[in-house]
Order: structure tokens, then C-alpha cells, then sequence
């Protein structure tokens, strides 16, 4: 394939009214999106998101190529606008330096997040003041690119990426949960310790605040796209000058998009890794998914793990599972955040099957924008 054709393909699969390839609904829950499964080139994938807020503020998407998979979960705060931005850019950008460097690599990665970063500042300014509250919506963006035998995981806030890897022993052996990705959420002690360095001088820099540790008293994650009026001391004043936000001392950036990023060489007893907004991991340990996903069938794993989630948070509250179902968006926040899965198996020690990918096809699936909005059923 030329590279002409796969960037036109790329552009095709960004446009802002993209096509979803999967089915709505699920167990009874018109908030359940789901993909049961689907090839990529190394194996299969299956993708689920469950909307909890009026607005769906994660978004997910997997795209295929001949080389390699890319999957990206994108976990909004503040409101829609951030991790719909990022669904749009993040991706080309990574293609574009892909290109121009001669291949993926940790720089180009960390190019591309600066990159939709400062393209997403650029939009705050224009958008100011008519739409103020653009400097105050962000996103939490967790990126994996696997490609022949090397995977990155790329990460900015407290998404998650868990690898699944076979441990022998036994008749049919067991799995272990290898953690893939860095928390940037200052409830972890050591990030906490990380924020506070940063700002020695301000000792209200992390504050105890309603029952949770936030950066000002704000937020929880460190690091995010967008989030621009904890980044940029003038638009800050701006914001406050206009009575847009309170006022908060704010002489430098208390946030950033600076990426963590591991490379790590694929191995034969890696067998999958699942990738999710905290909406999940709220709900499940990172061994309780891993076991899910090592027991069951491969079709609809991603549905079965939000089900999981679902079915905890149900608990928790000592309710039936069937009533969170039943709850319509912004209500059913009260009980579970929005939640996004992609679990990618990893085939490429195994010999190659009828259903992996012809080396020319490249395939796109993104998540709707807002799956309350969904009026029909598209099949998988």
C-alpha cells in the first residue's frame, strides 16, 4: 500500500460523523454499545462503552493496518469537547511523524501528543471568550501501538492499559496481570510526592477535598490534553477576570501533557491486554479483568468486562444489576462513570488464521460520539 493511501484511508476514518460498525444495546441496556469481535493484524479485538453522563465523555477508537494496530481510549473531564478533539488528531498526527521519521518510534509518539495539545490550545484561544468554558474541558488519553513484535503504550491521566500474560503451571496454566501503563492521579501517594516537587513553594499545590486528593482542590489527574486554564497562567486570569471560573493562585502550569511511554518487546506468553477508561478499573482489579478475559469466549469479552463493572457498582450500592440498566444518562452517573474497553488478543506467536487481516486492507472503528444520540442498530 502506498503511503498516499493509507493517509487518505486515515482521513476517512477521522471525519467528525464517522461510521461505528457496531451494535447498540446489550443485556436490555440502551446505554451499551458494543463490538464483539473483529480482526486485526495480530489477532482479534472486541470493543465496549457504556454511557453514564448526559454527555458521553469517553471516547475509543481502534484502527488496523497491514503493519500494525493502534488503539486509543480518551477519557473526557469538563465536558465532550477535549476527547472528541482527541479522537479527531491524535491519530494523524502519530501517522504524519510516523512518516516522516521512517517509522513509530517513542519520539513520535510524544511528538503527536504535543502537537493535538497545541492544536487544542489554539482552538481554546479562538473559541475565547465566546465559548470560556473550552479552557476548562480536558482529556485523560491512553494510546497502544503494536506493531511486528515491539508495543507502546502511551499515557496521560488515569486510563489503564493491563497486559494478560500466560503463567505455566498447572493443567491448563493460569494468568498474571502486568500493569502497562503509569496512574497520573494524584490519590497514588508517589504522584502526590512528583505534583509537590514541582511546586515546593505552594503548600496547597494537592488538597484533601471532598473526600478525595485534587491538584487546587480541581482535579485528580496530572496530566491530561486540554485543562488549559490550570496550564496557562493568562487565560487563568482571564477566566477569572470575566468570573468564568473562582479565583485560584495560579502562577505557573499546575498540569501537563507530558506523556509516559513504555516500549516493550511482545513475548509468546503475552496474550492480551485490555485497555480502559477508570471507568472500569473503579469497579474491577486489574487481576479480576485479566481472569474475565482468561475464562471466557473472545466474542463480546469487552461487553462481558463493562457487565462485570456494572454488576460491581450495582453491588456496592445494593441494588439489582437490571435497575443500573434502566437508569437514563446524567441519573446514572450517581453510580457508575462512563466506561470504554478494548481488549486486543495477541496472536503473533501463533501460526496466522483464515480471519487475520489481507496485507492491503486497513480498517477503522470508532465509537459513537454519544450513544444516547444513537437512533438505530448498525451490525457489527
Amino acid at each position: 500500500m502506498t503511503t498516499t493511501t493509507t493517509t487518505m484511508t486515515l482521513r476517512s476514518c477521522f471525519r467528525p460523523l464517522e461510521r461505528c460498525f457496531g451494535r447498540l444495546g446489550g443485556g436490555g441496556d440502551g446505554l451499551l454499545w458494543h463490538v464483539d469481535l473483529k480482526p486485526h493484524a495480530m489477532g482479534d479485538y472486541s470493543m465496549a462503552v457504556v454511557q453514564a453522563n448526559s454527555c458521553l465523555e469517553d471516547q475509543g477508537q481502534v484502527l488496523t493496518l497491514p503493519s500494525g494496530t493502534f488503539v486509543g481510549v480518551y477519557d473526557g473531564h469538563g465536558g465532550p469537547e477535549a476527547s472528541r478533539f482527541v479522537n479527531k488528531n491524535l491519530f494523524p498526527y502519530i501517522n504524519k511523524f510516523e512518516r516522516e521519521q521512517g517509522g513509530l518510534s517513542s519520539d513520535v509518539i510524544r511528538k503527536a501528543f504535543d502537537a493535538t495539545e497545541e492544536d487544542f490550545l489554539h482552538l481554546v484561544r479562538r473559541s475565547f471568550p465566546a465559548r470560556p468554558q473550552m479552557a476548562s474541558v480536558g482529556s485523560c488519553c491512553l494510546v497502544g501501538a503494536i506493531t511486528d513484535d515491539a508495543l507502546y503504550v502511551a499515557n496521560l491521566g488515569d486510563s489503564r492499559a493491563v497486559l494478560g500474560r500466560r503463567v505455566s503451571g498447572g493443567r491448563n496454566g493460569s494468568v498474571a496481570a502486568e500493569r502497562l501503563s503509569t496512574d497520573h492521579n494524584v490519590s497514588d501517594e508517589e504522584v502526590r510526592k512528583e505534583v509537590k516537587a514541582l511546586h515546593p513553594d505552594d503548600s496547597r499545590i494537592v488538597v484533601y477535598c471532598r473526600g478525595v486528593w485534587r491538584i487546587k482542590g480541581i482535579i485528580q489527574v496530572s496530566r491530561s490534553i486540554g485543562d488549559v486554564y490550570l496550564k496557562k497562567p493568562e487565560i487563568n486570569r482571564d477566566l477569572v477576570f470575566q468570573q468564568f471560573v473562582s479565583p485560584i493562585p495560579l502562577k505557573r502550569p499546575v498540569m501537563t501533557a507530558e506523556p509516559s511511554i513504555l516500549k516493550r518487546k511482545l513475548k509468546d506468553e503475552d496474550m492480551f491486554i485490555i485497555f480502559a477508561s477508570d471507568g472500569l478499573w473503579e469497579q474491577l482489579t486489574d487481576e479480576d479483568a485479566t481472569e474475565i478475559v482468561f475464562k471466557s469466549p473472545r466474542a463480546g469479552i469487552a461487553k462481558r468486562l463493562v457487565r462485570a463493572a456494572l454488576e460491581e457498582a450495582a453491588r456496592k450500592r445494593e441494588i439489582p444489576y437490571y435497575d443500573i440498566t434502566t437508569l437514563s444518562r446524567g441519573v446514572r452517573r450517581h453510580f457508575h462513570d462512563d466506561i470504554t474497553v478494548i481488549v486486543v488478543y495477541l496472536d503473533h506467536h501463533r501460526v496466522a488464521s483464515g480471519n487475520r487481516l489481507k496485507p492491503s486492507k486497513v480498517g477503522c472503528v470508532n465509537a459513537p460520539t454519544d450513544i444516547s444520540m444513537l437512533k438505530n442498530t448498525v451490525n457489527a
